[in-house]
């Protein structure tokens, strides 16, 4: 494996970003530590990927902790997504991970089937704010039992649309799966042959798809706990029905198109027709609203849509999990710093003021709470975080099987349904491999 250069930056004290105003209790106050006061310096590794802004503001908030602890020292171990994955895996094989780590959500079934991969955090709940998040974030964070790290936020599958291209058509914006389904016809008509109500990656429309797939047969095709496929045959049939249908009926960007246009998984916001407003929405993640809103010619206007719903519906089929993790090594030899660190930079006002929304909306209220003092979240991402808090206080929001994520598991789904894009297995085919294939290989990862 080709080991990444870890990038150099230096350390910032950027503007506090926007968020959506909301009242909350303060953090209590956690008394500071002091490894200078028992004489014995403490050095703790912490690794994470992103950008260079969060670099610069982690690096800024990571100076904030050393000056609150004299004696302790963070040392940042950072990079971009591409290899973080392999890296760390080489590292939790050979017991050298990081004492702290940034991971994805769905790691935890690959890293901590037991909840022993990670440091218990609730052993430590003395020196850490757990009381500011919620008890689903609590739950969802945890494996058998065993507090294996806390969210940075919650994020959530949304209908995002462009309001421009909608009037240009002629259509309000959808309310309804019938809505959605009779507009793609009249794009057509009405805009081009290559105009669309939606786009999105593969892997974007088959969510999409079995979002309404589990509203209609109220499961979706994983069970949640268990590695195991969850959908009956007739459902797993009618999920691949819809999403072909999603392209034949022009409601959806076709595969064969996008890929012709420069590659498949190109991301909207370096689609030109996107740009354009010839594309008319996504299902996207609420977290991706600022980049896909950032290339649009000024004259297009995003907004949020409604939940598309089946009147009948006998779940939500909304696809949300938290967003990433800051987890801690079960082999730290300085666990309780390591969880004192963890709780502030995810619940202290102060690392808040520094870290903004590089990580989400923050999932704690007083870090929420710090960065909307001044100043709401930007409209649209405001109106999508009240959506999904809506339907999570509701608990309309289930939590997915962490195997859905899993990237041999997400290859095995493209492959099926890029078979069915073009047209080399039939829907019974496809819900057979789904069923059949899927099961087998649940059985090995899991």
């Amino acid at each position: 494996m080709q080991r990444r250069r870890l990038l150099a930056a230096g350390v910032l004290l950027p503007a506090v970003a926007s968020s959506a105003a909301m009242a909350a209790p303060a953090a209590p106050a956690i008394r500071a530590g002091s490894a200078a006061s028992t004489g014995t310096p403490i050095t703790l590794r912490f690794a994470w990927w992103g950008g260079g802004e969060r670099h610069q503001r982690t690096l800024a908030a990571i100076a904030a902790f050393e000056a609150r602890h004299p004696g302790v020292r963070i040392k940042a171990e950072y990079m971009g997504i591409n290899g973080y994955l392999e890296k760390l895996t080489m590292q939790m094989v050979g017991r050298t991970e990081p004492d702290i780590m940034q991971i994805n959500w769905a790691w935890l079934a690959m890293f901590s089937k037991d909840g022993q991969g990670f440091l218990d955090l609730a052993q430590h709940r003395a020196v850490m704010a757990l009381d500011q998040f919620s008890a689903q974030d609590l739950a969802i964070s945890s494996v058998q039992g065993r507090l294996n790290g806390l969210p940075s936020s919650f994020s959530a599958r949304i209908f995002l649309w462009n309001r421009a291209a909608w009037a240009r058509a002629g259509l309000a914006m959808p309310d309804s799966w019938d809505a959605l389904m009779a507009a793609g016809p009249q794009f057509r008509q009405r805009i081009g042959a290559h105009a669309y109500a939606l786009d999105g990656e593969l892997y974007d429309m088959l969510l999409l798809a079995q979002t309404q797939m589990a509203q209609r047969h109220g499961s979706a095709y994983l069970h949640p706990t268990e590695p195991r496929v969850l959908m009956s045959g007739a459902a797993l049939r009618d999920w691949v029905q819809l999403y072909q249908q999603l392209t034949s009926n022009q409601v959806a960007t076709p595969l064969r198109w996008r890929a012709s246009l420069g590659g498949a998984e190109k991301p909207p916001e370096q689609q030109p027709d996107w740009v354009k407003g010839q594309w008319a929405g996504l299902y996207t993640w609420d977290s991706t609203v600022r980049l896909r809103q950032a290339t649009l010619d000024a004259q297009q206007k995003l907004d949020i849509g409604e939940f598309l719903m089946l009147p009948d519906a006998k779940a939500s089929g909304i696809f949300g999990r938290p967003a990433m993790l800051l987890s801690a090594s079960p082999r730290c030899r300085h666990p309780e710093m390591a969880a004192r660190f963890i709780s502030f930079m995810l619940a202290d006002p102060d690392a808040a003021a520094l870290l903004g929304q590089v990580r989400g909306v923050p999932a704690a209220r007083s870090a929420l709470a710090a960065i909307t003092r001044d100043k709401p979240l930007p409209a649209l991402e405001g109106k999508a975080w009240r959506q999904i808090q809506g339907f999570r206080e509701a608990g309309r929001i289930e939590a997915p099987s962490p195997y859905f994520e899993d990237a041999r598991f997400r290859k095995f789904l493209r492959d099926v349904f890029e078979r069915v894009a073009y047209q080399q297995i039939d829907a019974t085919e496809a819900a057979r491999r789904l069923l059949v294939e899927g099961n087998a290989l649940l059985h090995r990862i899991g």
